[in-house]
């Protein structure tokens, strides 16, 4: 999905090394780390066989991912899941035997997360404090279990409504946070949806996605700049591309 499924992995890989050059330049007082985000688990229209309008990878595919990951140092894995009706505590230990590998992070989407059992796509879902805490609890579990480096949760989001009573998530010191911003759009919307979605509601650490094709639908038709998102208060530690 996005432009780690639409190039040959060796293309995808040298477009990859063009952005981290952008960002080593524009910051040279944090080294920036390679990253490939897959989603491992992605909603659907139909229901499915269980109902559950969810749609889980087969091991081969995110072995593909890890594979790729592996053709550069030091690379990490950001697993993703679009839980659909079903829930994360059905869906995340799953991913045990990835999530516990010392590279392999967890990211959660709100947006389809569909607790009044609507079609994933029909209207935007959400995630509660204590299903966030649920995810974050597990990461902290396998950290202490496999003696693992601390783990990264990332929780996508764009409107207030996708994270209810965000005072109640709990930070955890095996667990590094981030509330990334992945709305779309002209350069001056996505900023304004970050300060009035990510700013306003801190929690840890924060993250910014850019988006190869729909940020520049709308004019001035271009994405926003590392040096811009260097800029913004408080500053994203993690970016992602599609």
């Amino acid at each position: 999905m996005g432009i780690l499924g639409e190039l040959p992995p060796k293309q995808m890989l040298a477009k990859l090394d063009q952005e981290l050059e952008k960002w080593n330049l524009a910051d040279s007082s944090i080294k920036a780390i390679p990253a490939l985000h897959y989603i491992a688990v992605t909603a659907q229209g139909e229901p499915g066989k269980d109902g559950k309008h969810r749609l889980r990878m087969p091991d081969k595919q995110i072995d593909s991912v890890l594979t790729i990951a592996a053709m550069r140092d030091h690379m990490l894995v950001f697993l993703d899941i679009q839980i659909g009706l079903s829930n994360l505590e059905q869906e995340i230990p799953r991913l045990e035997k990835y999530l516990k590998l010392p590279f392999v992070h967890l990211g959660i989407d709100p947006e389809f997360s569909m607790k009044d059992g609507s079609k994933p796509g029909s209207r935007i879902g959400s995630f509660h404090a204590q299903d966030i805490n649920y995810a974050s609890d597990f990461l902290a579990q396998l950290v202490r279990k496999y003696k693992l480096p601390p783990k990264i949760l990332v929780v996508h989001r764009f409107t207030k409504a996708m994270v209810k009573q965000y005072q109640a998530i709990k930070l955890r010191e095996e667990v590094q946070f981030v509330m990334e911003m992945d709305g779309w759009g002209a350069p001056e919307l996505k900023k304004g949806t970050y300060r009035h979605f990510i700013y306003a509601e801190p929690v840890q650490f924060t993250g910014f996605k850019l988006f190869y094709k729909n940020d520049i639908k709308q004019a001035p038709k271009r994405m926003l700049t590392p040096e811009e998102l260097l800029k913004l208060k408080p500053k994203p530690s993690y970016i992602q591309y599609q």
